[in-house]
């Protein structure tokens, strides 16, 4: 029974890459400080280690586990505390994503798929939908923190041929999500809709993003670990812009709800159009999104009405 590493693995997404492992037969080893994670996401059927990644008992957890794979998703991943908080994110970002790294290479890890960021790494892109090759120009922290940790696998891909594979998510959307939090449009939305409460929209609700359902994100870590090939970067994605608007009507036709939107001011740091060209994932990966927007935002919805207790 192959076994991997899932950091993050109480999170959001990181709880159903754990679940996707799990029911394809691997040992599954999560590692995660529950900072923003919760207990109740963890797949009982993985071990649990309640650790940061930054800790130098990490090693130990190698030492112990020798996982053959690492699928890394514990970040900061909050754009706009990373703004505020530039040295946190930083710390959490780079610094824990090298003592993983460096783990992995000690410990002769076969492959290391880690999670980037194709919303924030492109900055305002010159093209759309963008590829692998575009222009990085990070606007916030978040980020170049995240782009600084590909720089690093490439250099011990070269190095000592630590094999990796960077996931440059989209706006990832499901059950799970925190709709209390910063994170997630759509959770906010969904929380808000079902409450009965007002929606706001940060700026005019132009801006446009490529949502794609968490089942599909949790889909690629599989098949970058299954399937063989060279070290690189992968975008995920549709590469179809959905506006805030839109996205905001459709949700509201989900919920029932009826209730007239407010703007407010946009956010720092913030992009303004990204959405993905996912080309290469299909080429090499065989990956491509399965579940459509309003297929995922119903999954979403009813999964909410059930735990924030809306039936």
């Amino acid at each position: 029974m192959p076994k991997i590493l899932v950091t993050g693995g109480a999170g959001f997404i990181g709880s159903h890459v754990v679940d996707q492992f799990v029911e394809k037969g691997f040992e599954v080893i999560v590692l995660d400080d529950l900072s923003t994670g919760r207990a109740s996401n963890l797949n009982p059927s993985a071990k649990f280690y309640q650790l940061d990644i930054r800790d130098p008992g990490v090693r130990d957890v190698f030492l112990t586990e020798r996982p053959e794979y690492v699928s890394h998703h514990a970040a900061q991943m909050d754009v706009r505390r990373s703004v505020v908080q530039p040295l946190f994110d930083a710390d959490v970002n780079i610094l824990g994503s090298i003592n993983l790294i460096e783990c992995a290479k000690e410990f002769g890890v076969k492959r290391f798929v880690y999670i980037s960021t194709g919303g924030a790494v492109y900055g305002e892109p010159e093209r759309v939908p963008c590829e692998e090759t575009d222009a990085i120009n990070p606007i916030c922290q978040y980020g170049a923190s995240k782009h600084t940790v590909e720089h690093y696998l490439y250099m011990y891909n070269y190095n000592y041929k630590l094999k990796y594979t960077v996931l440059r998510y989209p706006n990832v959307f499901g059950p799970r999500q925190d709709p209390h939090g910063e994170a997630g449009v759509v959770a906010i939305f969904t929380g808000k809709m079902l409450a009965g409460e007002s929606v706001m929209i940060n700026g005019d609700g132009q801006q446009t993003r490529d949502f794609v359902y968490v089942g599909d994100c949790a889909r690629a870590n599989y098949l970058a670990v299954i399937h063989d090939h060279e070290p690189g970067i992968y975008n995920l994605g549709w590469g179809i812009p959905t506006s805030i608007n839109e996205l905001y009507e459709t949700l509201a036709r989900v919920t029932s709800y009826h209730q007239a939107v407010k703007y407010g001011p946009a956010k720092l740091g913030e992009t303004r159009h990204i959405y993905l060209n996912a080309s290469k994932a299909k080429k090499d990966l065989g990956w491509f999104p399965m579940v459509s927007l309003q297929d995922g935002l119903e999954k979403t919805v009813e999964y909410f009405k059930i735990s924030e207790g809306f039936v």
